[in-house]
């Protein structure tokens, strides 16, 4: 008895020298074994209960087989052919344990592998079956059961044998266990008592090797620390110990020897002039960071010592280690002519600075890169080299855009001035030379390029009104009056032409967010546009209906992005369709661009090239994008969104915005109203 309370008593010291963090350890590892293990018998269970669900089948299906082949053999009574079928059933199968045949008041007149056999090959048993008289209601369906022998659980099976209605006897076998499932048991059993005790070895030995090498030392470096923390710095630790422990240690009696030192040497003056440096370095570190510009610095040896996020994301170095390589090995391979010249000719001191403009990458990308050398003020010898990187790819396209814009606009202006001169240049020089029929032909051309012009101006003022950022007011409106307006504008012109034009609006249309003269405009730019390229005898019609109404949900793949997997605002669209000349996927990617005219490839009808440019502009501004269907022959629908009555301004705002980057992208969707 003392010898236990001694043992519990060193047991219960043992088990309070350990940390709250090594108890919760070794209760959490007791927990988790004994759920691996209850989870693996539980396992073993299943394993047994499939088998012998298997063995049960296995036994029905193979005694339906026998009994199907001898069936003939017992009513015809040929027992030698009966007694070779049997014998070879059993001889093929290692897992039969016997097969015995009885007549129909069950006594056994055949059996394997039991008795001797005579001269007639048959085995003469003085034994019964006992079993039920159902058995021979359902042939079909034998009976079958199990029960435990020295070599396992044998399943055994017995089968009525029945033919023409008569009831022949029965047929019954014996199955050995799955020798598989039964060393698959026995060998997880095994394992998992190993696995269990093994973890439990590995515990205890560790929370030994963490009392002797671990705890006592962590124990001791806490208690100087607080030690240190309350002022006394001539605290010291005096551990034998060796490896990172003893480094730690070693390194803490350095640390307070430095404390002592500094406690001495007024160390609040050294406190706040490195408090200052660090407040210097972290500012220092993020400007460079925020910079909207690259920034790199580079050794005397053109190394790369500092990159910030910019300089890295502009070359796509964000995963790349940049400390320590040299820039020529970076660089991509279109910029090692201009900035390796550059780089060397700053390292040589043959130029303090380099300013240079080189074009990379695919897209191109512009940027202004510039070298300039550090010196050391005292010396003048080279210290290192800063560089600098601006990426002028924004501007460089927005200059580009900004000369097309020009010379497109030059060029229209100057074709109907142009022609304007000519003719009153003509009826003034020639008044009285050419006949009134003549003087009203020119004054008709006269007029009608002026009405060119008028339109060209205007529709310039507005697309520099759509692109200069001007806020426009988008209120709740009911979109069919400005259906209706538009209608009746084209409707003269519709039926000059012989061109049908239609209206296909359901009945009660939920009121839009829009600006009705800017929905206006859109409208009569395409309609006026469907009018044009339709021929007479077409048909040019208005669709308005909810969108999404009841589509399907589409399939979302592995690589799908927040928008896709994002559901869309319930929206009205609008279709314009025609059945005119339709246009080819080179005009469908380039149709909303300005002063771009399809007509200049499918017939001479003219325009300014800026309608359905201010229509891409106007429904940006709605967060909408105007999309469109064509086929050469066939015919075209554009369609658009509206925003319903009560959306959300923020969400708008968003879409707009998410609108302005996306317009000129892929245009396939299908509309719900195919052009006719």
């Amino acid at each position: 008895m003392d010898i236990l309370k001694a043992l519990l008593t060193a047991l219960r010291q043992w088990w309070s020298e350990f940390t709250l963090q090594a108890k919760l350890l070794a209760l959490s590892t007791l927990v988790v074994s004994l759920i691996v293990t209850g989870l693996t018998f539980f396992s073993l269970s299943s394993i047994q209960s499939d088998a012998r669900l298997s063995d049960t089948r296995y036994a029905r299906d193979v005694g339906l087989l026998l009994a199907a082949n001898v069936t003939s053999l017992v009513a015809e009574g040929q027992d030698r052919q009966l007694a070779t079928v049997a014998n070879r059933f059993w001889q093929e199968s290692s897992s039969i344990r016997y097969i015995l045949f009885a007549d129909p008041d069950g006594v056994i007149y055949l059996g394997l592998p039991l008795g001797n056999t005579d001269e007639d090959s048959t085995l003469l048993l003085r034994r019964r079956l006992e079993l039920p008289d159902s058995i021979y209601d359902h042939p079909g369906d034998p009976l079958v059961r199990q029960h435990l022998s020295p070599d396992g659980q044998v399943t055994d099976v017995f089968v009525p044998l029945i033919a023409n209605g008569e009831h022949l006897g029965t047929v019954a076998l014996g199955f050995n266990p799955n020798e598989v499932v039964l060393n698959t048991t026995a060998l997880t059993r095994k394992v998992t008592i190993a696995v269990f005790i093994a973890i439990w070895v590995l515990v205890i030995l560790g929370a030994i090797f963490n009392t002797l090498t671990i705890t006592h030392p962590i124990k001791a470096l806490l208690h100087g620390v607080r030690k240190i923390t309350a002022g006394q710095f001539s605290t010291r630790i005096a551990l034998p110990m060796g490896g990172e422990l003893g480094e730690l240690l070693e390194g803490f009696n350095a640390m307070a020897s430095q404390l002592e030192v500094y406690k001495e040497a007024n160390i609040e003056e050294m406190k706040a002039a490195n408090k200052e440096l660090k407040v210097a370095q972290a500012q220092q570190q993020s400007l460079i960071a925020t910079m909207a510009d690259g920034a790199m610095l580079l050794d005397d040896g053109g190394c790369v010592v500092l990159a910030n996020p910019t300089s890295q994301r502009l070359f796509r170095w964000e995963a790349r280690k940049l400390v320590g390589e040299p820039l020529v090995n970076l660089l991509p391979e279109s910029l090692l002519m201009d900035v390796g010249e550059a780089l060397q000719q700053v390292l040589a001191s043959e130029h303090a600075t380099r300013d240079i403009r080189c074009s990379f990458g695919s897209p191109t990308r512009t940027l202004r890169i510039v070298l300039v050398a550090v010196t050391d003020p005292t010396s003048s010898a080279l210290k290192g080299v800063t560089v600098t990187l601006q990426d002028l790819s924004r501007e460089v396209e927005l200059n580009a855009a900004k000369s097309r814009f020009i010379s497109n606009v030059s060029h229209e202006l100057r074709t109907p001035l142009f022609n304007i001169k000519t003719y009153v240049e003509t009826l003034h020089d020639l008044w009285t030379q050419i006949s009134d029929e003549e003087r009203s032909e020119f004054l008709a051309t006269a007029n009608a390029e002026t009405d060119r012009l008028t339109r060209l101006v205007n529709d310039v003022l507005d697309l520099s009104r759509l692109e200069s950022g001007q806020e426009f007011r988008f209120e709740p409106m009911e979109l069919r009056p400005a259906l209706e307006q538009t209608l009746r504008n084209y409707r003269l012109n519709a039926s000059d032409k012989g061109v049908r034009l239609l209206c296909e609006v359901e009945p009660t249309l939920p009121r839009v967010q829009a600006n009705f003269d800017l929905l206006l405009q859109v409208l009569d730019n395409l309609v006026g546009n469907a009018l044009k390229f339709t021929p007479s005898g077409g048909a040019v019609c208005l669709r308005a209906y909810l969108w999404p109404d009841s589509c399907p949900v589409p399939e979302v793949s592995a690589s799908a992005t927040i928008k896709d997997l994002t559901s869309r605002m319930p929206r009205l669209r609008v279709e314009v369709s025609d059945t005119g000349c339709g246009m080819n996927e080179r005009d469908q990617a380039q149709i909303f661009e300005r002063f771009y005219r399809a007509e200049n490839t499918v017939h001479t009808e003219q325009g300014t090239g800026l309608g359905l440019a201010i229509v891409r502009n106007i429904m940006e501004k709605q967060g909408s994008i105007p999309k469109l269907v064509s086929k050469p022959g066939v015919g075209t629908t554009f369609w658009f969104e509206l925003p319903l009555e009560g959306s959300d301004d923020d969400e708008l705002g968003l879409l707009a915005e998410r609108a302005q980057g996306e317009a000129g992208n892929d245009t396939t969707l299908t509309p719900r109203c195919p052009p006719g």
